[in-house]
């Protein structure tokens, strides 16, 4: 693997696209799926219902309850098979309880992801507008629920992204001298990269392209003068968070998996070369 070269292309509030360079595929997939299985965050995973008189069945209540993304502390709560406590409970340092109660009088209501009350409150719903249920009027819901952390490979819940992917970075030629700048691709370039300056082709934001091929198939020129290729060693990142973990943090905790399992893995090949030695 060759020096790494990182270069942010956009940073939003739960929006991160960034290339490096240096990778191999195998490494870029590796990243790619540790985002999206192994980097923890918090996650409703036990409710006792106290009352429920609405019409949805308390199963199907406690699976949208679990699918509500959650403002996650890494630097304060522990993975349970981590905790010191090692109780099946759970304790304050491992497990963040949240109540709600709602009831309808005289109208039909609809009960939302804020009206849950954390005993925490950094530990809280991403938006407060997730609908949970509709109350009827006479209908009342009551209900104590246990958030921990967890990865996305035990449950979908506990995933910090919604999307998570890469791609090569492509690479776009042009032989100007087979080029008689007839401008006859740029229209039909989806993400507009191709356009025209001094009836010359030229191409920009050269990221955002998706190989599609379409210029190089309506270009008058056979062959084109428009060549397209990929490196495999550039990459481009996209990652859309959930709103549990910022972005450059799910990033951050992926990459030092990474680590950890690359240290455990090199202590394992020490450990059996080792023993081979003691056998010989």
């Amino acid at each position: 693997m060759n020096d790494l070269e990182l270069s942010i292309i956009k940073l939003e509030d739960r929006l991160l696209k960034f290339r490096v360079n240096g990778i191999t595929p195998a490494f870029a997939n590796t990243l790619r799926r540790i985002m999206i299985a192994e980097v923890p965050t918090m996650a409703i995973d036990d409710v006792i219902i106290i009352e429920n008189t609405s019409i949805l069945f308390d199963e199907v209540l406690a699976h949208r309850l679990g699918l509500i993304p959650l403002v996650t502390d890494l630097d304060t709560y522990t993975l349970p098979d981590r905790c010191d406590c090692k109780s099946e409970l759970g304790c304050n340092r491992c497990r963040v309880s949240l109540t709600l109660e709602a009831g309808a009088n005289d109208k039909t209501i609809t009960v939302y992801s804020g009206d849950l009350k954390p005993e925490n409150p950094t530990i809280r719903p991403v938006s407060d507008k997730i609908p949970i249920v509709k109350l009827a009027p006479g209908q009342k819901l009551k209900l104590e629920a246990y958030a921990r952390l967890g990865r996305g490979q035990e449950h979908a819940k506990w995933q910090p992204v919604s999307a998570c992917a890469y791609k090569y970075l492509p690479i776009i030629t042009i032989t100007p001298k087979k080029c008689d700048g007839c401008g006859g691709c740029v229209k039909y370039c989806p993400q507009k990269i191709l356009y025209l300056a001094d009836g010359k082709l030229q191409v920009r934001n050269s990221e955002n392209c998706t190989l599609c091929s379409e210029c190089v198939r309506h270009c008058p020129r056979k062959p084109s003068p428009i060549n397209l290729s990929w490196s495999e060693e550039d990459f481009i990142f996209h990652i859309e968070g959930t709103g549990s973990l910022p972005v450059v943090r799910i990033l951050q905790e992926a990459l030092r998996e990474v680590r950890e399992k690359a240290i455990d893995f090199s202590n394992l090949l020490t450990e059996l070369e080792g023993n081979v030695g003691e056998k010989n």
